[in-house]
C-alpha cells in the first residue's frame, strides 16, 4: 500500500514507537525523509538513522535512543498535510513550548529549523513540529 503522504507514514511510525518504547524502526526510503530525519538527528531527536537496500527495497533503519534510554521525543505531529499546506514567513515562524521545541520548515534553500530559517530571513513550508 502507498501512502499519500509518506512523511506523515513516517512521522506516525516514530509516535507510535515511542509509544510503546521501540528504541528503532524501519521507513521507506526518500530524500525528502531523510532530510528530515537529518534535521532531528541534528537536534536530538533521534539518535541516528541508516539507509540500506537498493531500487524499490531501499529502507532506512531509524534508532530511536538507546535501550536503557527514554525517547528524547514527548510529541511529533505533521502541520501542513496534502489536502492543507501551511506557509510561513521568516518572521512569522512559530516557536514551540518556548523554544523547547522545534518546528522543521521547507524553505527554498533546504529543509531546517524554524529558528535556522528565521536567522537566514527564509519562510517556507511548515513540515512538523517537534518537542
Amino acid at each position: 500500500m502507498v501512502s499519500t503522504d509518506p512523511i506523515a507514514d513516517m512521522l506516525t511510525r516514530i509516535r507510535n514507537a515511542v509509544a510503546v518504547n521501540k528504541h528503532q524502526i524501519l521507513v521507506p526510503y526518500s530524500r525528502v525523509k531523510e532530510t528530515v530525519l537529518e534535521v532531528l538527528k541534528q537536534n536530538g531527536y533521534i539518535l541516528k538513522y541508516s539507509v540500506n537496500g537498493e531500487g524499490k527495497d531501499k529502507h532506512m533503519v531509524v534508532v530511536i535512543n538507546d535501550p536503557q534510554s527514554n525517547a528524547n521525543i514527548t510529541q511529533i505531529e505533521r502541520i501542513s498535510k496534502p489536502g492543507r499546506r501551511v506557509y510561513s514567513g521568516a518572521e512569522d515562524l512559530p516557536r514551540v513550548k518556548y523554544g523547547r521545541g522545534i518546528v522543521v520548515v521547507s524553505t527554498s534553500k533546504g529543509i531546517m529549523t524554524g529558528s535556522e530559517a528565521k536567522k537566514a530571513g527564509l519562510g517556507g513550508e511548515l513540515i512538523c513540529r517537534v518537542y
